[in-house]
């Protein structure tokens, strides 16, 4: 269990060495979210909040815990909707998702963690830091798991990115019969970010996957350009 003020970079480099493993160039680290919010000490004790007096509103009405409702609204930069057991909110880093990335999973009781206050620059610091012990900086995404609007089921995305692009853009490239595409550009941050979750799983206790032989584009991406821009979002 990862506490406040870990090295991950030498965690993971630790682990790889244990399994005769090492970095490979053009490696792509997957974390997820919950172990870098720990090192980072984003985890808050239940007992130490004292709710306003919306989250006790919202709590009654939505039958949560109105101690959960205060971090997440503290953790809020805009509602989006409130309907049944789903508050459904814009976080302080622009994402869309239910209960600002506020969880309970995998986290001792009495405890909920919170997401990265910056994950881009979480996901660089790791990268940076494995360079030093390794001299390989492989690509890092940090990932958190989300449900979709118009589907069932959760699917791990990319919050935070370092060292390549998000996206595989065939915007001005011909398809197979000679058509110009015009609007494909592939998150393909979020492509690996599932497929990593496929061995992760959520209770193995597998935090950190590599993905290997992937021909990413490089660059210096980040997550926040996966958000898209209020004037162009039809939905909010």
């Amino acid at each position: 269990m990862v506490k406040q003020g870990d090295d991950l970079a030498e965690l993971i480099a630790d682990a790889l060495g244990r399994q005769g493993e090492s970095l490979r160039d053009k490696d792509v680290l997957v974390v997820t979210q919950k172990i870098v919010s720990k090192a980072e000490g984003r985890r808050v004790k239940l007992d130490e909040v004292e709710p306003s007096s919306f989250a006790r509103h919202i709590g009654e009405t939505m039958e949560k815990d109105p101690r959960v409702a205060e971090v997440v609204l503290r953790e809020t930069a805009r509602i989006i909707g409130m309907k049944r057991r789903a508050l459904i909110v814009e976080t302080r880093h622009g994402h869309v998702c239910a209960n600002a990335g506020v969880d309970f999973s995998n986290v001792e009781d009495g405890y909920i963690t919170l997401l990265p206050v910056d994950p881009d620059a979480s996901a660089r610091e790791i990268r940076e830091r494995l360079g030093e012990l390794n001299g390989v900086k492989p690509a890092v995404i940090i990932t958190d798991t989300w449900g979709r609007a118009w589907r069932l089921g959760q699917v791990d995305f990319a919050i935070g990115v370092a060292g390549m692009s998000p996206f595989r853009d065939y915007r001005g490239e011909q398809d197979m019969v000679g058509h110009t595409l015009h609007v494909t550009n592939i998150a393909v941050v979020d492509e690996l970010a599932a497929a990593a979750e496929l061995v992760k799983g959520k209770a193995m206790g597998v935090p950190v996957v590599v993905i290997r032989g992937y021909d990413y584009p490089e660059g210096d991406g980040r997550a926040s350009d996966l958000v898209r821009p209020l004037e162009e979002d039809l939905f909010r």
